[in-house]
């Protein structure tokens, strides 16, 4: 699964630490997500889309269906 959570982070101004902290999460989550060598949990992935006010398909997509 990808997904644009670094670019959403990013362009926040917000740190992997600040938003591991805010999700109640680890920076070494955080780090792993926006690699792509985690996928997260139904749970995280809505702590994340409300963190960011967005729909969690915003941040997470599915590589095969070309998204």
């Amino acid at each position: 699964m990808k997904n644009d959570l670094r670019a959403l982070r990013e362009g926040r101004g917000i740190t992997q630490d600040s938003l591991g902290k805010a999700v109640r999460v680890s920076r070494q989550t955080i780090i792993s997500l926006e690699s792509g060598r985690y996928n997260p949990s139904l749970a995280l992935a809505f702590r994340l889309a409300r963190y960011f006010a967005c729909g969690i398909e915003e941040i997470f997509f599915d590589e095969e269906a070309g998204a």
